[in-house]
């Protein structure tokens, strides 16, 4: 690797110095970086002639020191060692350098995304604490944990306009109720639709704990009117089953109720904006804007599986569907990786690169994120440092190019063994078999054609934005 490093810059200094001409000298770099296939011939050839250099120098110094001190011998054994690793040590310098050149250089989403992501989540917490002082009856779920999900929280967004933060925000069943979940299709595999029936609870035996709470089931309808007001059923239910359209809109109502006792009203302009599977708005000072998105959900148990108000991938999802999520998951798992990675790693940055070359295929930046989590969860996070960013770019390619040509790529969660600990699945999820995310690629050929030449186009696409800088 290290000859191949002095060929290049050799190169370079025939056509000019780099500071006269950079461009030049890294367009030359990334053509050849771009055949993968050079990498792994020069590092056999380089490790051949490394051992067969060891042997013959070995071998002479074994005949020509045969009468002298074992010393003598130790003394060349470690020179030779310091030589190797002297060598190492100037292929690590120069692979870091050419990391932290495209860190610099590169234009990635602006640094301040973390620091905005703590303020939307405190933000959305401020609206939490209001919201369950306002909801003093069973009309409405209660509210309980949010969550930050999605590529801008998870810290890879690969866009700098137009960012979305995305929440999370698990709903409980309200005094008097019990939140029951059936599938939509039963015997559907992989089980991925629900429908949340609500069923009133006697609270006969606990009426004195609560104060004015009235049972639902063993008092006159026109009495709980009176005194609590109505129930789940009544306000946001379509028959018995939580609607998924009637609670995105009442909690778009009380949002925008409690924004005028926030603090944050005082600075900021809000806009209520479209949508009827969640609650969306915008809020504006000067030239600042910041869009936040919450989702609502039902927790699977004491899992990090929910059952969210999220549009299914079919072309209509009734208002009574709730989708599996496991976003949440999802982004304890970067969460966890963050914690666990060294100082200088790269895991974020190719994700994020690599999702900048999606605009216009047919692959979603969910693919890409479910192949760098396979990839995160089977390399030493050790391999993630800057030093081997190129080679995690490479494994990355590889690994999906792999899965087209094999028309399949398991989903993360499905049926995986290998699942860190700390992260918690429904044990329906545990036991299910392996969900392939390219099974339309199995059952349509022209789509896997298409698929693959747009996986070249990617590949070219990637090679030309690292040797341009942009």
């Amino acid at each position: 690797m290290a000859q191949l490093w002095q060929e290049l810059e050799q190169k370079s200094q025939e056509q000019g110095s780099k500071e006269q001409n950079p461009v030049a000298w890294r367009a030359q770099l990334f053509a050849a970086l771009q055949h993968w296939q050079f990498w792994a011939i020069a590092g056999i050839l380089l490790l051949l002639t490394l051992g067969l250099c060891w042997y013959l120098r070995k071998r002479r110094h074994e005949e020509d020191s045969s009468g002298e001190e074992d010393s003598s011998s130790s003394s060349s054994r470690e020179e030779e060692e310091r030589g190797e690793q002297n060598g190492e040590e100037e292929v690590n310098e120069h692979a870091n350098d050419l990391a932290r050149h495209f860190e610099e250089h590169i234009q990635w989403p602006n640094e301040n995304l973390f620091t905005k992501c703590e303020s939307v989540l405190r933000l959305v917490n401020t609206l939490i604490l209001v919201a369950r002082q306002v909801l003093s009856d069973s009309s409405f779920p209660g509210l309980g944990p949010r969550f930050g999900i999605g590529s801008t929280m998870e810290g890879w967004s690969p866009y700098e306009e137009n960012i979305i933060y995305r929440v999370l925000v698990s709903l409980i069943p309200p005094y008097g109720h019990a939140f029951l979940p059936e599938l939509c299709n039963p015997g559907e595999m992989p089980e991925r639709n629900f429908r949340i029936r609500v069923q009133l609870v006697c609270t006969c035996k606990t009426e004195q704990l609560v104060g004015d709470m009235l049972c639902f089931i063993h008092h006159d309808e026109e009495e709980q009117r009176r005194n609590q007001g109505p129930s789940l059923l009544q306000t946001v239910c379509t028959g018995s089953y939580l609607d998924v359209q009637k609670t995105a809109c009442r909690f778009h109502q009380l949002v925008k109720a409690c924004w005028v006792v926030l603090p944050h009203s005082r600075r900021w302009r809000l806009t209520m904006l479209p949508c009827n599977r969640s609650c969306k708005f915008k809020m504006a000072r000067a030239e600042e804007e910041i869009i936040i998105e919450i989702m609502l959900g039902v927790q699977q148990g004491d899992s990090d599986i929910f059952m969210s108000s999220q549009a299914s991938e079919a072309l209509f999802t009734p208002s009574t569907t709730w989708t599996l999520s496991c976003a949440v998951a999802e982004a304890k798992f970067f969460e966890l990786m963050a914690r666990q990675a060294p100082d200088g790693s790269f895991h974020l940055r190719c994700l994020q690169l690599c999702a900048r070359i999606l605009v216009g295929t047919c692959f979603s930046e969910y693919t890409l994120k479910t192949v760098v989590m396979h990839l995160l969860n089977t390399t030493p996070l050790s391999g993630w440092h800057r030093t081997h960013f190129l080679l995690r770019l490479d494994d990355i390619m590889r690994y999906l190019c792999h899965c087209l040509e094999e028309k399949r790529l398991d989903h993360f969660f499905f049926g995986n063994e290998k699942i860190p600990e700390e992260i918690v699945l429904p044990p329906a999820l545990q036991r299910a078999e392996p969900f392939n995310l390219f099974q339309h690629l199995a059952q349509d050929p022209d789509a896997q054609a298409q698929a693959m030449r747009e996986f070249t186009d990617m590949q070219d696409r990637l090679t030309r934005m690292l040797a341009n800088d942009n």
